[in-house]
């Protein structure tokens, strides 16, 4: 990249991460709901990881929420078995989550909706391992996983700040690195790419993982602030279906895309859950059913219409 993409790149970075991790940061001082303010954290984390997989390589990912539980349950188990420091614990967790992703990478090989199956069914399996009621002196199984002796919610939240601030940031440099170029030709004509020069399974091998990271980084980090959990909160398919619909409306391969969405529809999904409960579900799925019709590029196409572009 030139010097002036450079000094372009960290101009708008600064004019994302900084409000967005101040946001996050002071944001507890101002509204005592801090469980809420952590979820919109969490989930503005999938969303990008969703983007680096997606929006960048071309994967859709049904099954991420994989990640997410191994990462949970990469924390607890260092907890539980290793009694490790909440630090090391969350790096298990992150290397749990990305050893998946490396046992996953013969799933590159397929393409649309084969990938996205079998990226499901990878999901349930490790799901359906983890509560095993014959691993319970390992997993606790079905019955919950309790770490109240490391639970801390204001660290764990400020943890939170910081692997938003890391996913945000990575997508950044995706948005504006030449891997980041490279990775999105890969994803519009592999063979294409490929004739160009750029190696086309180490392109996609890394966003697969880094993408991984992240979601075990903030499994891991949400299994720190509940500190009390069960398999089917934390292999959720509501994390992934979430996580994709969040970043698809606000845009994939923009660094702000995801960030809108989820601002957006995670917070009239709590408005409208509040509200209007007895037609929540009838609400939220004809948004999401014009946001197919009407937006299958997301807020940000609209708002490049309108003579706006967004990071």
């Amino acid at each position: 990249m030139s010097s002036r993409g450079t000094s372009r790149s960290l101009r708008n970075g600064a004019l994302v991460l900084i409000p967005l991790v101040l946001v996050a940061a002071m944001a507890p001082r101002f509204y005592s709901n801090q469980l809420l303010l952590f979820n919109f954290i969490v989930f503005i984390t999938l969303a990008q990881g969703v983007n680096i997989i997606y929006g960048f390589a071309g994967y859709l990912p049904f099954g991420y929420v994989g990640f997410f539980g191994a990462g949970a349950y990469g924390f607890a188990l260092a907890v539980m078995h290793l009694h490790a420091d909440p630090a090391i614990a969350m790096l298990a967790g992150a290397l749990i989550a990305v050893l998946f992703g490396l046992v996953l990478i013969p799933l590159l090989r397929l393409s649309g909706p084969y990938f996205a199956i079998a990226n499901l069914a990878a999901a349930l399996a490790i799901a359906e391992i983890v509560s095993n009621p014959a691993l319970e002196a390992i997993t606790r199984g079905p019955y919950g996983v309790s770490l109240s002796n490391v639970f801390a919610p204001a660290a764990s939240y400020a943890t939170a700040v910081a692997i938003l601030a890391l996913s945000t940031l990575c997508v950044l440099y995706l948005r504006y690195s030449r891997f980041g170029l490279a990775l999105q030709a890969v994803r519009d004509d592999p063979i294409s790419a490929a004739m160009a020069g750029i190696n086309v399974v180490r392109a996609r091998t890394i966003a697969w993982l880094l993408s991984a990271l992240f979601a075990g980084l903030i499994g891991a980090n949400f299994a720190w602030y509940v500190s009390v959990f069960y398999p089917d909160n934390v292999f959720s398919p509501d994390f992934s279906i979430f996580a994709l619909v969040f970043a698809l409306f606000g845009g994939v391969a923009t660094v702000l895309g995801p960030i809108l969405g989820v601002v957006l529809l995670y917070g009239l999904y709590n408005y409208i859950g509040i509200t209007t409960p007895q037609y929540f579900q009838l609400i939220y799925g004809l948004l999401i059913m014009a946001l197919v019709l009407f937006l299958p590029n997301g807020l940000a196409s609209l708002l490049r219409r309108w003579g706006i572009h967004i990071v």
